[in-house]
């Protein structure tokens, strides 16, 4: 039989499959599953961007133009921006958390209202473009908002410091829309270690970092472990009551910065149900300094956290904006089909990955661990606020690591307890 009569055979399949309503198979390549299912991408700094370049002025960013070559935001004005609208499309993105970062400088200062400028410009960000983008504060709408045609957005607040060791302030950004807190950037709070102590602990979790992590529970937020020191990681796991995420962080094994996620902790994120979503930093995805990190490498820690845990527990956290290099083959948010196409494009070794395989990775597993972050809040709905104060001494000891002057910008109660102030 010729080509002809293949083709002419397979066409009138088609036709006739359609007439009679049967379904018909379009999974061809791997990002086809991007077609039934919404690619959640757990980390974007484009806030950030939007801080650093124009002081959050939503006048001076046309998001909804395609800036690969802008002056201000081009990739050759600016290493780390990677993001607006046509490449979102491009990338098939549909659920988006935008993160509210604030630098480690602020801590003890005005990280809180700084914290709250970038949760403010995300809300303009999706006010400013409601045809494209949805602001989402439950499991259940994201896949609602992206079926609409839109990018399902959320927040979450990135580093611990944001929080100024208040479980009142916590609670606040719930209110506003926060619904993961990074519990820690790279710097530590006085309650939790930060991913660069290694294995030099200072304070490990304290019983307040405890404490915030049952609140996060109570609350239904997500408690994100990326940028948390190892043994935090494992402390966190031993503690909460819910699953938990690492948002933008990679495999240990892979590749020993200590930013990524050790063995014995991802067997920990199984049993207790949560997800790691895969960072693409060249840094954390590649160790070896003597090449440039491409998509394989990104393939690789993907498919070694599949085979290792398996495949209900990755997904997609990239950093794009938050980082100034990516690996070859996936140099900003439109590339996301290209890394889809590759896993389904399995080589002699690997996993192979199914449709349904495809779809959990791309956002089906970061909605049942929400949907789940969600039921626990709901079983604990007798559960009062906690109260706990962090201590004075406490935040004396974490600002003098410092350097800094202890209590010379806080006038809160609990510095009452300090005897002296340096």
């Amino acid at each position: 039989m010729d080509i002809t009569c293949m083709l002419s055979i397979v066409f009138v399949s088609l036709c006739i499959g359609l007439s009679l309503g049967l379904p018909v198979d379009d999974f061809v390549k791997g990002s086809d599953a991007l077609k039934s299912a919404p690619l959640i991408d757990g980390h974007n700094d484009l806030p950030f961007s939007l801080y650093a370049n124009v002081n959050n002025d939503l006048s001076k960013f046309q998001f909804d133009k395609n800036l690969t070559d802008d002056k201000v935001w081009g990739k050759a004005a600016c290493k780390s921006c990677m993001t607006d609208l046509p490449r979102l499309t491009a990338g098939k993105v549909g659920g988006q958390f935008w993160v509210a970062y604030v630098e480690c400088k602020s801590q003890y200062k005005d990280a809180v209202q700084l914290t709250l400028r970038q949760i403010d410009v995300v809300k303009r960000l999706v006010e400013k473009y409601p045809n494209r983008l949805e602001f989402v504060t439950k499991a259940d709408d994201i896949e609602a908002s992206w079926r609409s045609g839109k990018i399902g957005s959320m927040i979450g607040v990135e580093g611990g410091h944001s929080l100024d060791s208040s479980l009142a302030v916590l609670r606040l950004y719930y209110e506003l829309g926060v619904r993961y807190v990074t519990l820690t950037h790279t710097c530590n709070t006085p309650w939790a270690d930060a991913s660069p102590v290694n294995n030099k602990p200072v304070f490990n979790l304290t019983e307040f970092g405890k404490v915030v992590v049952w609140e996060m529970n109570r609350l239904g937020m997500l408690v994100d472990l990326s940028h948390v020191s190892h043994v935090v990681m494992r402390q966190v796991l031993a503690a909460t009551k819910a699953p938990i995420i690492f948002s933008h962080s990679s495999a240990f094994a892979l590749c020993n910065n200590y930013r990524n996620v050790p063995d014995d902790v991802l067997h920990q994120v199984k049993s207790n149900n949560g997800i790691l979503m895969v960072n693409f930093y060249n840094n954390f995805v590649n160790c070896d300094k003597s090449r440039n990190a491409t998509l394989e490498d990104v393939v690789a820690h993907i498919n070694y956290i599949r085979t290792l845990i398996g495949v209900d527990h990755v997904g997609i956290g990239a950093d794009y904006n938050g980082v100034d290099e990516t690996p070859t083959g996936l140099e900003d948010v439109s590339k996301y089909p290209a890394l889809f196409d590759r896993l389904h494009a399995n080589k002699e070794g690997e996993p192979k990955w199914s449709r349904e395989d495809l779809e959990k990775l791309a956002g089906r597993n970061l909605i049942r661990v929400f949907k789940e972050v969600e039921l626990v809040r709901d079983l604990l709905t007798t559960q009062l606020p906690y109260e706990d104060i962090i201590s004075g001494k406490e935040l004396k000891v974490a600002q003098e690591k410092q350097g800094l002057k202890p209590g010379a910008c806080q006038t809160a109660k609990e510095w009452e307890q300090v005897e002296e102030r340096n």
